[in-house]
């Protein structure tokens, strides 16, 4: 029986790395990548030299069953994200919870997530939170924003930068303009931002300069008297 090893990888800083991570990618027969010419740059950075295949969110539905044969029949595989930890926000699921239901082992490295150090860093309450991940595109988005606006724990989003400054003024509508939020922007990179305030603080700073890179969005959670 092989096994699978779910391997986070650099959200921006190549440095962020982990030996461990490097090892287990060498020593694997495969690696599925999200997308292969991104995550080509890694491992030729490392000089990781393992087969990728392309396992995505418009594949993954089809390549399960094979992938289980493949594991079963001995093969170590390695499952990796362009960025982070598979399986938040990334694909991952499927093929994890199909190894548990047919007996193969998983192991998940441990290593680079966007949401940790975004929420650590806003200084906002962070011994209780919730990850929302992407807010739905348009049906149950008012439906996620209604039960968001009475949650009393800090919680974490992702947003595209296009989708920013309208995210930050239904935040407006449905949080008021005065909860505190930390918006973090390019995470471990050269140009990192971390933007702290109140909503209308921090829409009025996007609204200035438009916002570029990947986003974390960490929103304080509803007070209670």
């Amino acid at each position: 029986m092989g096994k699978l090893f779910i391997v986070p990888t650099p959200i921006g800083n190549l440095e962020d790395m982990t030996f461990r991570a490097i090892r287990v990618l060498k020593e694997a027969d495969l690696i599925l990548a999200e997308d292969t010419r991104t995550s080509g740059k890694l491992l030729k950075h490392y000089e990781i030299n393992t087969h990728m295949y392309s396992h995505h969110m418009h594949n993954e539905h089809k390549t399960v069953d094979n992938l289980i044969a493949r594991l079963q029949g001995g093969e170590t595989i390695a499952l990796i994200s362009d960025a982070g930890t598979p399986a938040i926000s990334d694909p991952g699921f499927l093929l994890t919870r199909a190894c548990v239901e047919n007996g193969v082992e998983v192991e998940c490295l441990p290593g680079a997530t966007a949401f940790v150090p975004a929420l650590v860093n806003s200084g906002l309450p962070n011994d209780r939170f919730i990850f929302e991940g992407f807010l739905p595109e348009k049906k149950g988005r008012q439906t996620r924003y209604l039960a968001l606006a009475e949650e009393t724990r800090t919680m974490i989003l992702y947003v595209s930068p296009h989708k920013l400054l309208k995210t930050l003024t239904e935040f407006i509508t449905y949080f008021g303009e005065d909860r505190q939020i930390c918006v973090s922007r390019e995470l471990s990179k050269l140009h990192e931002e971390n933007v702290r305030g109140t909503v209308r603080e921090v829409l009025s700073h996007f609204e200035a300069k438009a916002p570029k890179g990947e986003i974390v969005v960490v929103i304080g959670g509803k007070t209670t008297k």
